[in-house]
């Protein structure tokens, strides 16, 4: 039913040509040689190691290697670069690298932040961008069968004009995110609240494993033959298989929406208002609350807690949501505020400059979502902001919540500071390693939609504890040599330890 082909965006210019680029990490490099190269192109036409490619290709929007780029570094650069055309061009380079024990690490839009599609130990880069466009829609069902490599903004558009539906995924990131990216990192959109995360979306996958096998998991709208399959490759960041193709719920488009801002004098009264909210069953499409720090830099409105509060759909829906929100909001000693300032939100929240911005600048700044149940998300919100803020070198931590659903909530902290160039990783290191204890040990979720990659793959033990062994275990059944984008989720690595992050 038609594709269209993306290219990512690229997050910061490097301050050195393609050639002299080199990887910040001293992981184990793994080579591909002329000859391997020969029987890649065997398996698919376009393999290259063009300096510019490779390096484009190695790099995402991770916030720590924008600051390297400046210095003409990329957190490691691969050895060649694929760009397969079908699902079985994708089949047989696994085929490949599976017995030459090459590690493989898949891509497209590369909108990540936390280095999840970078090639530590070098190796292939699977760039999934050419297998794009819209396979099938179902109307009757509302499913959608959809290519991996398709970016965002193009398919929700497709789907409103030519269809009339809807997909409800909307990350800050679609301009420059892929359908296969969503799933991997287990995405979630700005309309969640509404929608739900791209792992309530999924219906069924088509994935390619490590040996060129490609399997089909999912498909009915429900079923009861063992466990969920999809589940198992939903948010595996790469680690176990490949995406080749998905399926996918879709929603009619909305026929309006109606919007509204409330000014609270606590986050705590405004997350209560939330909470009650969705209690009593109301699920706006957006439920975003920010603390007064956030509050006043976006939208200068002082010491007041900012909700805004928007929902779509039949306006007989969307009318009795938001009375509901406004009682609770209201009985929480919430005052209105003009909800003009949720038209300021639509108007920039997929604005991704001012990162680049801030780092050129000079600044290490980074956001961090977590997730927590409603009980503990007041003291998740207090204990990390306070430890991200002990760091020294921090100028500001604050947090917004963005995503809401009745057993909890997913809080987004941003940090920024400043400090001599060459203490900026300590710092980043020194920032996370603050905010994550102190979420983990009030009781939160290492991590809400942005996945875990490098950045975070020194917590997954602790975060899942006893059960990080199973994880390890369907690793070794799907992977049993380890090519599947090593180093990351914390898996153990045949190609060698990453050595990042270094000590404190």
């Amino acid at each position: 039913m038609g594709a269209k082909s993306g290219q990512p965006t690229p997050p910061i210019a490097l301050g050195a040509s393609p050639e002299q680029v080199t990887g910040h990490i001293a992981a184990r490099v793994i080579e591909v040689d002329d000859r391997l190269l020969e029987r890649l192109r065997t398996a698919c036409a376009d393999v290259t190691s063009e300096p510019a490619v490779i390096v484009e290709a190695s790099r995402d929007w991770w916030p720590l290697a924008m600051t390297w780029a400046l210095d003409g570094q990329v957190a490691a650069r691969a050895s060649a670069v694929a760009r397969p055309a079908t699902a079985g061009e994708v089949a047989a380079l696994l085929r490949v690298c599976n017995e030459a024990r090459i590690p493989v690490t898949a891509a497209a839009g590369r909108s990540g932040v936390c280095g999840a599609s970078v090639p530590v130990h070098g190796g292939l880069v699977l760039d999934l961008c050419g297998l794009s466009g819209i396979v099938d829609v179902d109307d009757d069902s509302l499913i959608l069968d959809v290519q991996p490599g398709t970016f965002g903004t193009w398919l929700e558009t497709t789907l409103r004009d030519d269809h009339g539906l809807t997909i409800g995924h909307w990350p800050q990131s679609i301009d420059l995110s892929t359908v296969g990216g969503w799933i991997a990192c287990r995405g979630a959109g700005q309309l969640s609240t509404r929608y739900g995360k791209i792992e309530d979306m999924v219906v069924g996958l088509e994935v390619a494993l490590a040996d060129g096998r490609i399997v089909h998991t999912g498909g009915a709208p429900r079923a009861a033959v063992g466990p969920d399959l999809n589940q198992v490759f939903v948010g595996s960041e790469g680690t176990l298989g490949v995406i080749t193709g998905a399926r996918l719920r879709v929603h009619p488009a909305p026929r309006g929406d109606r919007r509204a801002a409330f000014g609270f004098t606590s986050f705590e009264d405004g997350l209560d208002a939330c909470r009650r909210a969705l209690r009593r069953g109301a699920t706006p499409a957006v439920l975003r609350l920010y603390d007064a720090t956030e509050a006043d830099r976006n939208y200068q409105t002082g010491d007041h807690h900012v909700l805004l509060v928007l929902d779509e759909g039949d306006p007989e829906l969307t009318e009795a949501t938001m009375n509901l929100v406004l009682e609770e909001a209201l009985d929480a000693g919430a005052i209105l505020l003009d909800a003009e300032l949720v038209d300021r939100w639509m108007e920039h929240r997929n604005d991704v400059s001012a990162l680049e911005a801030l780092i050129s600048r000079g600044y290490v700044v980074d956001t961090m979502e977590i997730a927590a149940r409603w009980g503990a998300l007041d003291q998740v919100y207090a204990d990390a902001t306070a430890a991200i803020t002990a760091v020294p070198g921090t100028l500001v931590a604050s947090a917004h919540l963005s995503h809401s659903y009745p057993d909890g909530a997913c809080l987004y902290f941003t940090f920024a500071g400043q400090t001599e160039a060459d203490a900026r990783e300590r710092y980043y290191r020194a920032a996370w390693d603050a905010g994550t204890s102190a979420v983990l040990a009030a009781g939160g979720a290492l991590s809400h939609h942005h996945g875990v990659g490098l950045n975070r793959a020194r917590f997954v033990r602790d975060a899942l504890g006893e059960a990080f062994d199973v994880l390890v275990a369907i690793k070794g059944a799907l992977d049993p040599h380890g090519i599947l984008n090593p180093g990351k989720l914390g898996l153990p690595d045949p190609f060698g330890e990453v050595p990042w992050p270094g000590p404190l």
